[in-house]
């Protein structure tokens, strides 16, 4: 690279990532959106792509919850389902302790609130327990063998790559060089 110019990191250099595209990976990493989907079903409703709003299923009313029910729930399983976690790394202990007490919790929740959310059967205590036992565990075990972690350093190590591309390497760890001069005659 030549003294004065500055590398490009927002354009893909070499099928190497740049950083526009990190950010947009960041991004798409958005665990927290399943918890908004798992409420609007959880109030027996589904996406209308048409319309582009949720619509009420009048055949998941039964076993639907009231808007309280379904908000309750999922902001008790929104801990579990953030970034944060999409890149922890919880050992399998640490996971179903965790998942066996969300589980009981949103149970215990159900059946203290039933009349407010809505419950009017068992199999809907079924159906929350399946939901939040999914999600939680789906949420904790993704990071498992550090999936997005490692591909997020890789996504890092590469635009290093980009941005240190053709520099010179002199002096100390390539942190001291010469300078150019140029003479204009």
């Amino acid at each position: 690279m030549e003294e004065g110019q500055q590398p490009n990191y927002s354009s893909q250099q070499n099928g190497m990532m740049s950083f526009d595209s990190k950010a947009d990976l960041l991004d798409k990493i958005r665990p927290e959106e399943a918890v908004e989907q798992i409420k609007q079903r959880l109030m027996g409703k589904e996406w209308n792509p048409i319309k582009e709003e949720w619509i009420q299923n009048p055949a998941l009313k039964d076993i639907s919850l009231t808007e309280v029910g379904a908000c309750a729930v999922t902001n008790l399983i929104f801990p579990a389902s953030t970034r944060n976690v999409s890149v922890s790394n919880l050992k399998d202990e640490e996971i179903k302790k965790r998942l066996l007490s969300l589980v009981k919790t949103a149970l215990k929740m159900c059946l203290d609130n039933w009349e407010i959310y809505g419950i009017k059967s068992v199999s809907q205590l079924y159906f929350v327990k399946e939901i939040v036992y999914t999600n939680t565990l789906v949420s904790l075990k993704q990071p498992e063998n550090e999936g997005i972690r490692r591909l997020l350093n890789s996504t890092i190590s590469e635009n290093r790559s980009v941005a240190t591309y053709g520099e010179e390497k002199s002096g100390m760890l390539g942190l001291f060089r010469r300078k150019k001069w140029i003479r204009n005659y």
